[in-house]
């Protein structure tokens, strides 16, 4: 068996120094895809989690009425009764939900299969090929690793992520890794299209100038997680991702069709089953903060499985990808004497700083940011 791994299986109770194990786990630059290649058949300790971390919140039939809504742009731009129809939906969806599937949106299949189909294969590389891109320094644009708050974190989670800053100051083309380079620099520009047009039915949504919420600069930077959850031997032990909600303005999800994503709605877990041709979109913590919680961001998780592995991109919207000194606070056009501010003004970066001290599942950032 290979040393590093050896060093990671589980221990003895009176053995087990978590400390000591992380940073074996992660000397290996290797990630979970490491432990698997190896044969692991039962999961290193520092991925246990507890179990009612795992159980759904709440088991009952009522859960099969809940669908998360999928709205249909394809008559966005051609008839002003739909173009309403889908502001009133989206509006509904991010106030009740926090959560959408949009069909119909631009970005064909075939893109999106290429999509999936280039970050599957930098992540079936080998070892001392994704090992050259490991890190866990921030200002980097483009790093793999596993967990980013692997040091913070009661848990880690079942996943590998390669992480490439692509808007609005990308690194040059060839810092991209070139199994996946080409497509996810032709898929940004798609994504920028339709974050443009998502950003202006959110602010129509919210009563505002279409163009608001992109003239706040909401839209200016855009990175992609690119998640690989490998198969897991003991899926009832660990998980794919912890629940969060996500530190952005607004997420924009590509996933393939093996499944594991949940959102909390009224208590309950709610599957989000793969459906072909949608992306899915959710309401980020700082927009439900310049909304003034009129939007909401929802914790969401994503269960481990023994299928895999699943493959998904997520493309956060935010600013925090470039130096900022604005400051963003509730929007001065949704206040008033009966709708007080409810956050106090925050910088991205600060935010962000909050978040990753903290860690994905402790307490939220945004909840330091209540008045």
């Amino acid at each position: 068996m290979d040393f590093d791994l050896q060093n990671v299986l589980p221990t003895q109770e009176h053995d087990y120094d978590r400390a000591k194990e992380l940073k074996a786990f992660d000397d290996t630059k290797a990630g979970v895809k490491g432990l698997v290649d190896g044969g692991v058949v039962t999961i290193p300790r520092i991925f246990f989690v507890q179990p009612e971390d795992i159980r759904s919140a709440k088991l009952d039939d009522h859960v099969d009425s809940f669908q998360v809504p999928v709205i249909d742009l394809r008559d966005i731009n051609l008839d002003p009764a739909a173009h309403t129809e889908i502001v009133d939906k989206i509006r509904y969806a991010s106030e009740k939900w926090g959560f959408f599937q949009v069909i119909n949106h631009g970005i064909t299949q075939d893109v999106m299969n290429k999509v999936i189909a280039g970050v599957h294969r930098f992540h079936e590389q080998p070892k001392e090929v994704k090992m050259k891109f490991y890190s866990r320094e921030y200002e980097k644009k483009v790093r793999f690793n596993s967990n980013f708050d692997l040091y913070k974190s009661k848990a880690a989670n079942w996943r590998d992520t390669l992480f490439c800053v692509m808007a609005p100051n990308p690194p040059p083309p060839q810092e991209y890794p070139v199994a996946c380079r080409e497509i996810l620099i032709e898929y940004s520009e798609h994504v920028q299209s339709l974050g443009q047009i998502l950003f202006g039915l959110l602010s129509e949504a919210l009563g505002l100038n279409p163009s608001h919420l992109t003239d706040m600069g909401c839209m200016e930077g855009h990175g992609f997680f690119c998640h690989y959850y490998p198969a897991c031997p003991e899926p009832d032990r660990t998980i794919g991702h912890a629940k969060h909600c996500d530190p952005d303005f607004l997420t924009i999800l590509l996933q393939d069709q093996i499944g594991g994503l949940q959102v909390l709605h009224e208590d309950h877990w709610i599957d989000i089953p793969p459906l072909e041709g949608a992306l899915i979109v959710n309401i980020g913590d700082l927009l439900q903060l310049i909304s003034n919680d009129k939007f909401r961001s929802v914790e969401h998780r994503v269960s481990a499985k023994r299928a895999g592995p699943r493959i998904s991109v997520a493309c956060f919207f935010t600013t925090h990808f470039q130096p900022s000194n604005k400051f963003y606070g509730p929007i001065k056009e949704l206040l008033s004497a009966d709708s007080p501010p409810l956050y106090k003004e925050t910088l991205i970066k600060d935010y962000l700083d909050s978040v990753c001290s903290l860690g994905l599942d402790n307490d939220s950032a945004l909840a330091f940011l209540r008045l």
